[in-house]
């Protein structure tokens, strides 16, 4: 198993000076990945629920003062400041940019970084932002996430690039230079719902799902694998090895004191001692999850440095043993 957190995108350590520290310590410390989540702008007014919180509710907005940096460019700069963790971009939005600028940009970090960068991906759920950006129609965000996708990988291998879609055209081109990974930078698709799932077989070479969506509740190894398994059966039925997929996963209830669990639960996975998240950890690995992403986000650096320490020294070494 191979650990990962989230480098501030905003908020109050959303600074050169935090970042640094933390990326630094990050690598320091043993985490695999350090990811970058992704919003343009924040409208002031979002009626959309966000499918990640049980009310609904995307606190991120705060009225529209919510200060974010842009996730490219962050990860180009985390790119700069480190040398061997993986860079992830959890997830990219992929239809808030022209799938040939993405390319190129994520191409561009990739060769810097000496082929570090892990493309996450999602379709989005803000109705309001897609409208902000003047984007292709939100409802239409599947059908052009996955044209995006493939639009961006033949710009990474075609010798002679082109394109012919609904959505996205393009030849005569050329977008080098290509990435340092071949024959691309890993894609990892974000999402729990079945056209994700299909995403995932047909254009991934990861299925990414967050723990927390309600309608899909991932948030212990049974209902995992019950959501693992639908994905299975899809691969299967496309003649995709499943084990060709690899599996990673979100997890956002990490917590060194245990919190109640969901849905009766005595305790939520992933929260209380380091022996009892070690167990949660390998009973995850034991259905097949190779890369989880933890949740260790905390307002202040000196607190947010003591929860990577807390988990890297008392349970990493427990899941290794």
């Amino acid at each position: 198993m191979k650990f990962g957190l989230a480098a501030p995108h905003r908020g109050p350590l959303a600074s050169p000076e935090a970042l640094r520290t933390i990326a630094a310590r990050a690598e320091q410390l043993g985490y695999a990945y350090l990811s970058v989540s992704d919003h343009i702008v924040i409208p002031r007014v979002v009626d959309h629920q966000y499918p990640y919180a049980e009310d609904g509710d995307f606190t991120a907005s705060q009225q529209g003062r919510a200060d974010t940096m842009e996730q490219l460019t962050l990860l180009g700069w985390l790119a700069a400041v480190t040398s061997r963790i993986r860079l992830l971009t959890s997830v990219t939005v992929i239809p808030h940019r022209n799938p040939l600028f993405m390319a190129k940009s994520l191409a561009t970090t990739d060769q810097l970084s000496a082929g570090r960068v892990i493309v996450g991906c999602g379709a989005g759920w803000m109705r309001e932002e897609f409208e902000a950006l003047n984007l292709p129609d939100f409802d239409a965000r599947g059908r052009v996430t996955n044209e995006y996708i493939e639009a961006m990988k033949e710009a990474w291998t075609g010798d002679a690039p082109k394109y012919d879609g609904e959505f996205v055209q393009f030849s005569n081109i050329d977008v080098k230079p290509a990435p340092i990974q071949r024959p691309h930078p890993p894609i990892w698709i974000g999402g729990e719902s079945m056209p994700a799932i299909r995403r995932a077989v047909a254009l991934g070479d990861a299925w990414y799902p967050f723990g927390s969506n309600p309608k899909f509740r991932m948030d212990c190894p049974e209902t995992y694998i019950v959501r693992r398994n639908k994905l299975f059966a899809v691969a299967e039925a496309a003649g995709r090895d499943p084990m060709s997929l690899d599996l990673s996963y979100n997890c956002a209830f990490h917590n060194h004191v245990a919190q109640a669990g969901m849905d009766g639960q005595a305790r939520q996975c992933f929260t209380g001692s380091p022996e009892q998240r070690a167990e949660d950890v390998r009973a995850f690995a034991a259905a097949g999850v190779r890369n989880m992403m933890l949740n260790v986000t905390a307002m202040e650096l000196p607190a947010m440095l003591e929860r990577m320490h807390e988990f890297a020294e008392n349970v990493m070494p427990l899941v290794e043993s």
